[in-house]
Order: structure tokens, then C-alpha cells, then sequence
């Protein structure tokens, strides 16, 4: 006959030896209390906004430079008869024919569709500089 241990011993009668240490439960009153993890979820949260923050700047940035790209390439693809400055102003207007041209004349000084107002930057891109009429 095996010998009978109290109930507050975790024995195990198989295996013949003491096992508390292996079970994933309090088995004595001085355990530790066996209750589920909070979770601070807080951590994920500031996570989850700083990437947000992060993807829209991007986008806002990408966004602008398509723009600035547009522009150029329409800036490039105009007609133009003269050498452009950087730091200079230009304004771009549309011809009947759908086609654009660059001019130093503003658009208060003649009667043509205005496009906007530019300034060749010194990387060679055009920036797009906003004026009461565009």
C-alpha cells in the first residue's frame, strides 16, 4: 500500500516524487496570487500614433513632391525663348491651342490665362509661389 501525503503536498503518485515546481498553478497559500496579466495597452497606442503621424508626413511629402514634378515638367515643356534665372519670377500662361508658354510679363499687364507664378530653383526644379491670382 503507498503511503498517503496531506492534501496541502503536491505529490505525484505516478511518477513518485514531488512536483509542485512543474505545475503552471499555485499549489501552497504562499504562492503568488494565479490571476490573469494586465496589459498596459497605452504602449501600443503612442505606437500606433507615432506611425500614423510618420505615414502621413510621408504622404504629405510625396504629395508635394508630385506636385513640384508636374510642375516642373510643365515649367520644361513650355515654350520660352530666353535663359531662366534661379531666384527669378516667371509666370506661366495658357496659349489657345492648349500648349504653355513662360513670360517675365504678369498677368496684370495683359489679358492672357494665367497658370501661375514660379521661381527656378537652384536644383533645377521649379517652385510653384503663391500670388493673390493664382
Amino acid at each position: 500500500m503507498k503511503k498517503k501525503y496531506p492534501d496541502n503536498i503536491v505529490f505525484d503518485y505516478e511518477k513518485e516524487n514531488y512536483d509542485s515546481n512543474v505545475k503552471n498553478f499555485p499549489t501552497t497559500i504562499g504562492s503568488p496570487n494565479f490571476e490573469p496579466l494586465k496589459i498596459d495597452t497605452t504602449s501600443t497606442y503612442e505606437a500606433t500614433n507615432y506611425f500614423n503621424s510618420k505615414f502621413n508626413e510621408l504622404k504629405e511629402s510625396y504629395e508635394k513632391l508630385i506636385t513640384e514634378a508636374k510642375w516642373t515638367k510643365m515649367i520644361y515643356n513650355a515654350e520660352y525663348s530666353f535663359q531662366p534665372i534661379c531666384g527669378k519670377l516667371y509666370h506661366l500662361y495658357k496659349k489657345n491651342d492648349s500648349k504653355f508658354f513662360l513670360s517675365l510679363i504678369e498677368p496684370n499687364q495683359w489679358n492672357k490665362e494665367f497658370i501661375g507664378t514660379f521661381c527656378l530653383q537652384n536644383n533645377g526644379t521649379w517652385k510653384k509661389i503663391e500670388t493673390d491670382e493664382s
